[in-house]
C-alpha cells in the first residue's frame, strides 16, 4: 500500500538586510564584500558567501571560474571548505550568500546549486546541528532558512555508507 507525503518548508523573508539581527547583518555584509571580489569573467555572475562559526569567526568565499568550466568552484563551497580546513572542529552556525549579475540587476535571492547544498549538508550531518542559510541578491529581500535541510529534503549523508 502506498502512502503519499508532502514535504514543505518554512522560510522567513525580510524586506531588506536592515531587518536582520546585528550578527546576521554583519554576515550578509561580509557575503556582499566577498561577492565584489569574485572571479567570474565567463558567466558575469558574481557570488559571495560568508560563514559564521561558533567561535565568532567569519570566513568568506567567492566563486572562482575557470576557462575549463568544471574546474571552477562556487562561493559557498570555497567558504565552507576553507572553514572546515582552518577550523575543523568548530561548528558552522550560519552561511550567507549574495549574488548578482554584471548583465542585469539581481534583486531576488539566488539559492545555492545542488553541489553546494550537498557540501553544506555534509557539515550539518558532521556537526549534528542545523546551519542557518541567508540568501540575498544584489539588493532587495533576504530569505532565511533555519537549516540547509530545508533546501535539500531527503538529502544523502554518511549514514547511508555504514
Amino acid at each position: 500500500m502506498s502512502t503519499q507525503k508532502k514535504i514543505s518548508i518554512d522560510l522567513t523573508v525580510y524586506d531588506s538586510c536592515e531587518e536582520l539581527c546585528a550578527d546576521y547583518k554583519i554576515l550578509i555584509d561580509a557575503a556582499v564584500a566577498a561577492r565584489k571580489k569574485a572571479y567570474a569573467p565567463y558567466s558575469n555572475f558574481l557570488v559571495g558567501a560568508s560563514v559564521l562559526l561558533e567561535n565568532g569567526q567569519i570566513i568568506e568565499g567567492n566563486n572562482q571560474e575557470n576557462a575549463s568550466y568544471p574546474s571552477g568552484l562556487c562561493a559557498e563551497r570555497v567558504a565552507v571548505f576553507y572553514a572546515g580546513a582552518k577550523f575543523p572542529n568548530v561548528k558552522i552556525k550560519a552561511i550567507a550568500v549574495s549574488a548578482t549579475s554584471l548583465n542585469n540587476k539581481l534583486d531576488t535571492p539566488a539559492a545555492p546549486c545542488g553541489n553546494c547544498r550537498q557540501a553544506i549538508s555534509e557539515y550539518e550531518f558532521k556537526q549534528h546541528a542545523p546551519i542557518k542559510v541567508l540568501l540575498m541578491g544584489e539588493t532587495g529581500s533576504v530569505v532565511e532558512c533555519s537549516s540547509l535541510a530545508d533546501l535539500l529534503p531527503l538529502g544523502f549523508n554518511g549514514s547511508y555508507l555504514k
